[in-house]
Parts: structure tokens; sequence; C-alpha cells
């Protein structure tokens, strides 16, 4: 019985050899790997099988309602009708990376329902505010244990699973294929650490892609890293990225005035606004602040640290600092002499980004590869970034080729640029313009994911 997947297995070995020779053509032995996937799968599933027996006596977790949303065991309380579109994001930027797909998923398949799942509560959290009216429901992703699973399908009853640019369950996506569901991935990107893992397992991550229809990256570099691993060309294509499509409606007189009010703000502060920030950067952040507001009274700095739960830490080093802080939440009238606001909402940073002259995109001094860029290119606001954008290298090379960004090495060179910027409006506004020209002049992603979703599906996405 195991001869077929040894067989197997050994002509994969052969062709991995072929393939680190630099023989392309010799490695293409077998290249659908049918025994050695189902004995991945096979072992896979056996796998979570141990762990969930050996969780089985925390019975009490069970009383846990997000432990139940994990096991698929709390599922809403309605009975969407069969074919949906089932579409899947991890957390909060894969979240806003969908919004735009929704409605156009929407537009096209008018009569069928949308239901979303998110793995994070965070993206829960943010899920419900965006999307609410907009899918027929918004449930938790649970964990790829083949039950779980089946419960989640038998639920959803999907004619098609699109996968926002991570998450990858294998287990999921083989019950999917099994079931004669097709899988998409959307805004698919590799980053240099996935990549390294892909590589030390190729064969693995062939298996792991097999069962996946199309992949439609978001640039040409993540394209050619799956091409490398050996990812069958033919369903491999480059969309590029659907959140240049996401609408950004302009920020309004009433509504700056609306923010101001909530933050303490007037007309006559230069606000800048540091976004998705992880420690080490704060502090940066703060020294630099301290700094410029000798020169620049009015400056105020808004901190939206990437995990909430260290805002109050955050508060707390200002304060050390001699800078006056405040959490968002917090805010009152007797905090409005706060020279520092820290964000610990959920929700809200998009459109801060309105009111900043300048912005900073975290996670990107310190190595963790950056974050949005495009929240504040498309306010038309300049946006400074460190040289960790691994996770962005197209994109963040593009807006400084486009004049509306400005790459910065240290705190001694954000000290500069934030100086720059803040006092010499001409070139602040000239980089404002390039950086909002930059998000315009690179839509499109979504129309042509789209056609090639429409084209994968034919007509069996369509509601009779």
């Amino acid at each position: 019985m195991c001869l077929p997947f040894r067989r197997d297995l050994s002509m994969h070995i052969i062709a991995e050899k072929e393939r680190s020779k630099g023989n392309p053509e010799r490695a293409k032995v077998n290249p659908k790997p049918v025994n050695g996937h189902n004995m991945f799968i096979f072992l896979y599933h056996f796998i979570w099988t141990i762990v969930f027996i050996l969780c089985a006596p925390f019975v009490s977790l069970l009383k846990s309602a997000r432990f139940r949303e994990r096991l698929a065991l709390k599922l809403p309380d309605i009975s969407p009708g069969s074919g949906n579109i089932w579409v899947h994001a991890l957390s909060v930027g894969e979240v806003i990376s969908a919004l735009p797909l929704i409605d156009a998923l929407k537009l096209e398949y008018p009569g069928t329902d949308i239901v979303f799942t998110v793995s994070t509560k965070k993206g829960m959290s943010v899920a419900g505010k965006e999307l609410k009216g907009k899918v027929r429901a918004i449930i938790t992703m649970p964990v790829d244990f083949r039950w779980s699973v089946r419960r989640v399908f038998r639920f959803i009853r999907p004619s098609v699973f699109i996968l926002v640019e991570t998450d990858i369950w294998p287990g999921l996506i083989d019950y999917l294929a099994g079931k004669g569901v097709k899988s998409i991935l959307v805004n698919g990107r590799v980053s240099p650490g996935t990549f390294k893992s892909y590589n030390m397992a190729p064969f693995l991550t062939r298996i792991i892609f097999d069962k996946i229809d199309l992949c439609l990256m978001q640039s040409d570099l993540d394209r050619e890293r799956l091409l490398h691993i050996g990812i069958d060309p033919e369903k491999v294509k480059t969309a590029g990225n659907i959140k240049f499509d996401r609408v950004q409606a302009p920020m309004s007189q009433e509504e700056r005035l609306k923010w101001h009010n909530l933050l303490g703000l007037s007309d006559k502060n230069q606000v800048w606004v540091a976004g998705s920030t992880h420690p080490g950067e704060e502090e940066v952040m703060l020294r630099v602040f301290k700094k410029l507001r000798t020169d620049y009274p009015l400056l105020r700095l808004i901190i939206a640290p990437r995990r909430i739960e260290q805002s109050e830490q955050i508060v707390s080093l200002a304060r050390n600092m001699g800078v006056k802080a405040a959490l968002r939440s917090g805010f009152s009238d007797k905090k409005r002499g706060s020279e520092v606001i820290i964000l610990d909402t959920l929700g809200e940073l998009g459109r801060i980004y309105g009111l900043s002259r300048v912005s900073f995109a975290g996670g990107s001094l310190a190595p963790f590869g950056g974050h949005n860029l495009l929240e504040p290119a498309g306010f038309g606001c300049p946006v400074l970034f460190g040289p960790h954008t691994f996770n962005f290298v197209s994109m963040s090379d593009a807006l400084l080729d486009a004049g509306g960004g400005w790459r910065v090495r240290d705190e001694r060179e954000l000290y500069y640029a934030v100086k720059t910027l803040i006092g010499n409006p001409e070139k602040r506004t000239e980089m404002g313009i390039h950086a909002k020209g930059f998000v315009e002049k690179n839509r499109g992603a979504l129309r042509r994911v789209m056609s090639c979703i429409r084209t994968s599906l034919g007509d069996s996405g369509k509601a009779d």
C-alpha cells in the first residue's frame, strides 16, 4: 500500500536534485504529487487529531466564546443559501485589503451571499465595523481541524473560496478541493521570511499550493518567488495590489472639525501621525518630537501603536520624558493640553491620517517589514518610513520614485525629515501631490483581479 507513495517521493527527490543543478526540464518529473499530497494531508490531520486529543481534558475551555468559535462550535443563527462566496482575511491589514474586493463582488454577483471569515479578534472588530450590511455573515475562521472545517463548510456552502493575501490552511484547501470548490489567492505576497521558509521545504510548499487554483500576486517579485519554489506558472499571475483601489473619501471641513474637537486640536496645530509603530520606534518618535517642539510649539504627535495593549506603556514613556501625553480613549477637556495622543482605538487611524501634515509608517525603523503606506499617501500626505520595508519592497520603491515618500535610516534622519517638511510648506505640498498621484496612478488591480475571478468561475459564481 505504501509503494506508490514511496515511488512518488523518490521521483520528487530526483526532481529536487535536478532543479538544484539548474535543469528545470529534467525536474519536471511527476509535477503533480498526488500520492505525496495525500500522505502529507493524512499526516497533517493526524497531528491535528493528536493535538485535539491532548487538549480534550481541558473541557473548561469550552466555556470560552473565543475557543468555541475557533472550533466552529459557535456559528451565527442564520442560514445562508448554497453557492455562496467565501472570503477570508487573517487580520486587520488583510481586512482593509478586502474592502474594495467585497464591493466589487457584490456588484458582480448581486444575487449571491458573501460570508466573511477572519482569524484574529482585532480583525473581527474592524470587519464588523467596515462590512456591516455588506456581507451575509462575519465569523471566526476555525482552526484547521477537519471536524471544524467541515462544520464551517456546511454552514457557508461556498461556490468559491477567496483568500486575501495570506493565512493558507492546507487542510481547508484540500477539503474544499475535494468538494469541487475552487480556491483563489488574491493580493498574494511572499515576504522574505516566508520565502525563506518556503525554500527550506519546497516539496511541501508545492504540495500546499497544489490545490490552490489561482494565485493573483501583488507584484512581479511575489510571483517570481512562487515560481522559484516550483509552483505551476499557469496559475500564478501578477495582478497588482487591490489596496490602491479602495475609495478614500477626502476629509471634509466638517469631519476635520469633528476630529479636532475629539482630539483637542485646532487648525493652527501641525499634526504628525506615526501609524502602526512597534516597540523601540515610539521612543524614537517621542525624542524627535521633544527636540522639534522647541522650534514648533504648535506641533502635535499622534502615535498609533501596532499593538494597542502597549498604549499605556507609551503614555508612561512620554511622561517620563517630560512630554504631555494622553490616550485617545480617555480624552477629555482636562487633557486638551496634551502634546502627544496615543491612539488606543481600532479603525480610526485611516481617517486620522487626513489631519496630518507629515506621516510615518511604522514597522520600518524596527525590522518588521513596514506597514500601510497607502492611507497617508491617499490623503496627499508625505510618507516617511525607515530602511526595513521588505514587506512592501515594490510599493516603497515606487513611492520614492514618485516623489511622495522619504526613507530615513535612523533617528537623526527622521528629525531632519520632519523638521524640513514642517518648516517648508512648499516642499510638503509638492510631496503630498506626488504621494496622492502615486496612489491614483496605480489603481486598476481590482479590475484585473475581478477579470481573473470571472474567467476562473465562468458562470458558476452567478446567482440563478
